[in-house]
């Protein structure tokens, strides 16, 4: 449980650090722009930099989403379902969504390579695309490990704010 609540700070902080990051980064550009003139044009990589920051705020937040109940649901059925039936039911949902993760993580990692391999650089800052391809490998890692926890009963993913008082 250690483990999880340090993996916890760690991903709020680099979720908040991007976050304002992402803020201070465009708020800055629009300044540049409408004060800045011919300046302005050095300041074109804030854009790229924003949108690939924001693949990275996605998808990081993937995990922490899940395992705080804020993915979207169908709660009519689950609400209707006799206990026995809604326990197999989520952990059925559980295992899939490991298996889902999983796969999806191993496509996009191939991914990752594929690009590697052919060079391609970003526009504006020069970064090997093949980097920002990492986004979806670590946020779906990241998911398949809230759906394991979920299926083992170390994490309550339907348990709410409201539930828990």
């Amino acid at each position: 449980m250690k483990a999880l609540h340090v993996l916890r700070t760690v991903e709020r902080s680099l979720l908040v650090t991007l976050f304002l990051t992402m803020v201070l980064l465009y708020t800055g550009s629009v300044i540049t722009r409408e004060i800045g003139g011919s300046f302005a044009s050095r300041f074109a990589w804030i854009e790229e930099a924003v949108r690939m920051m924001n693949l990275f705020l996605v998808f990081l937040a993937l995990g922490l989403a899940l395992e705080r109940g804020k993915h979207v649901g169908i709660t009519n059925l689950r609400e209707r379902l006799p206990a026995p039936v809604l326990r197999a039911l989520l952990k059925t949902v559980d295992a899939i969504g490991v298996c889902f993760s999983l796969y999806v993580a191993w496509l996009a990692f191939d991914l990752v390579q594929f690009v590697l391999k052919s060079g391609q650089r970003s526009p504006t800052l020069g970064v090997q695309m093949g980097y920002i391809y990492l986004a979806p490998v670590i946020g779906f890692l990241l998911l398949a490990l809230r759906y394991g926890l979920s299926f083992f009963n170390i994490i309550d993913r339907f348990q709410t704010e409201e539930s828990a008082e």
